[in-house]
């Protein structure tokens, strides 16, 4: 059965008895990517109240309520993030206090309808697993290779030079074995590939 992600990131804010709750929903590959945008939001708003969250990216997903009532923010936007059924998708609201307070019912309601908002206008797509392939190859091949890689979207994420040319490339987990083979018939034999964890 497929996954979904976000095609891009979406935003929506909406106002609740003063305060406004500004919700974002972010594509993001794991919890550390995470964690940067939620760096990023909090330097956006330093004056905000809370920067409450949920994440959900295979086996590390979390949320948390960011000073709010236990219960009121994280898991009401962690639901709508399972209502819609993504994965690999940070969900923030930022809060900016009104002056009027809204109760635990009304925390949850304004949470949920934040995110929800935002939910609304965001574009699924298939959520497709990556994995790394490394590839030793001959500096003969090197041009070779690379065209290879352009061509098959695959993502150079590191090289080095030494006595051979050595290549790590992010590319879809179910490709990784095809694109060995056919990496070893591109250079005659001559390309090592190997699949990185």
């Amino acid at each position: 059965m497929p996954t979904y992600t976000l095609a891009s990131s979406v935003r929506a804010e909406i106002d609740v008895r003063k305060s406004r709750f500004i919700a974002l929903a972010i594509p993001v590959s794991d919890r550390d990517a995470a964690m940067r945008e939620l760096e990023r939001l909090r330097a956006e708003h330093p004056t905000a109240t809370h920067v409450c969250w949920a994440l959900l990216a295979g086996g590390q997903s979390g949320m948390s309520d960011d000073g709010e009532p236990s219960g009121t923010a994280g898991r009401p936007i962690l639901e709508v993030l399972r209502h819609h059924e993504v994965d690999g998708v940070l969900a923030a609201v930022v809060r900016y206090y009104g002056g009027i307070k809204l109760g635990a019912g009304g925390l949850v309601r304004a949470y949920t309808d934040a995110i929800a908002t935002a939910m609304q206008s965001a574009e699924r797509v298939e959520r497709i697993e990556r994995a790394l392939l490394g590839i030793e190859i001959d500096y003969a091949d090197e041009a070779r290779v690379r065209r290879w890689i352009e061509q098959h979207e695959a993502e150079l994420v590191d090289s080095a030079y030494g006595m051979t040319v050595r290549l790590v490339v992010r590319i879809a987990a179910a490709a990784r074995e095809s694109a060995a083979a056919e990496l070893r018939d591109l250079t005659h034999g001559r390309a090592n590939a190997e699949v990185r964890t």
